[in-house]
């Protein structure tokens, strides 16, 4: 019999993302301030970089996809011992990035994110739903830039900056939540609203769907940026990323934080455009710790209590969580844009609230993600 942790995609690995989260922030800020040892063979801002685009994210999004695949196309993925085997890949792939073993690390990163993606092909292909078929090139796609940010911090391979992997796998990641948030977002409102209409034009479904693939193009071949034509274009992107986001009448939820702090966390999306204009040195964070962090706490909470039996009702925790997220986000990109001089200050807090956020995931939802659901009979 499946234990009820091993029983479906969600449970093991968002614990694990948390508990991961909660870990590797303190790790890093510690040896970037200068007063612990490094944790690692690299520096400390690639290990960084690395462990949370290629360690934290890949773990919600499996977690994630694990469960909505299975939803989508009514096809089950993998549970019990073969859920056990992805996720004991992903945790061997985390302390082998700690120990820092020649090339194991990049091994077991690549080996992860192929299974992950073998493991939803399956139902995807077999469903013959086309509009899932991107979760696979997206799998795929973040695969190969975890590969080459992995030659690239231990010189094995430079063609691919470090950089421009993290860039290139986040305008990836940058992709799934434009499109998963335009389908969740408008559609848990309406559902939970009265009297809310969200309203989708053609013309910026297109043109929001395809900013992501600008933004891979530029940061491929890495051209110059900054100019006017550029700053032009990064304001109309942040400018359709609004009107989109008007149109779900994200205002009507504002006495449902649980609704709210799914498009609370989509505006930063436009927010990250206009800092690519403007302030490109805060781009990157507006775009993990705002946009990404922040709707992976708002589906995770939202979906562990609906796959649990509980009810989709935000309490303290739930509050607190969404609070802190959003704080650790403008404490990350915002406060040293006003005050510079006191940039450590400012990350050392943004550090602290990251920790409260996950920390708070981590104690309140350890009892949901292990035990079985409440109406399992």
């Amino acid at each position: 019999m499946t234990s009820a942790f091993l029983s479906i995609g969600f449970r093991p690995f968002y614990l694990g993302a948390a508990g991961f989260a909660l870990m590797v922030v303190p790790l890093w800020i510690w040896q970037f301030a200068g007063i612990g040892a490094p944790v690692s063979g690299l520096p400390p801002l690639l290990w960084h970089g690395h462990e949370m685009v290629f360690g934290f994210a890949p773990a919600v999004i499996v977690g994630f996809l694990l469960t909505a695949v299975r939803n989508w196309t009514g096809r089950p993925t993998p549970e019990g011992f073969a859920l056990a085997g992805l996720f004991a890949c992903w945790l061997l792939a985390r302390a082998a990035n700690f120990l820092q073993t020649g090339l194991l690390p990049v091994l077991l990163d690549a080996a992860f994110l192929l299974w992950a993606l073998t493991a939803l092909a399956g139902p995807i292909l077999r469903a013959e739903n086309r509009r899932n078929d991107f979760v696979i090139a997206l799998l795929a796609g973040l695969a190969v830039m975890s590969v080459l940010h992995g030659l690239a911090i231990r010189g094995v391979f430079a063609a691919v900056s470090a950089g421009q992997a993290t860039r290139l796998a986040m305008d990836l990641v940058l992709l799934l939540m434009i499109v998963i948030g335009g389908r969740v977002i408008p559609a848990f409102s309406m559902n939970a609203v009265k009297g809310l209409t969200a309203r989708t034009r053609p013309t910026v479904e297109i043109i929001a769907m395809g900013s992501p693939v600008v933004m891979l193009f530029v940061d491929l071949i890495e051209p110059g940026t900054g100019g006017p034509w550029w700053m032009l274009i990064c304001a109309g992107l942040a400018l359709v990323h609004m009107v989109r986001l008007a149109g779900w009448q994200a205002w009507k939820t504002v006495r449902n934080p649980l609704l709210l702090a799914l498009p609370a966390a989509y505006l930063w999306i436009p927010v990250h455009f206009l800092l690519r204009a403007f302030e490109p040195a805060y781009a990157l964070h507006a775009l993990t710790v705002g946009a990404m962090a922040s709707l992976m706490l708002a589906m995770m909470t939202r979906s562990a209590l609906g796959h649990t039996g509980r009810a989709l009702v935000a309490g303290p925790a739930e509050k607190l969580i969404f609070l802190a997220i959003h704080l650790s986000a403008a404490s990350r990109v915002f406060a040293p844009m006003v005050l510079p001089a006191a940039y450590m200050t400012w990350l050392w807090l943004a550090a602290g609230l990251w920790m409260l956020a996950f920390g708070t995931f981590a104690i309140s939802y350890w009892p949901l993600l292990t035990q079985p659901r409440l109406n399992a009979g």
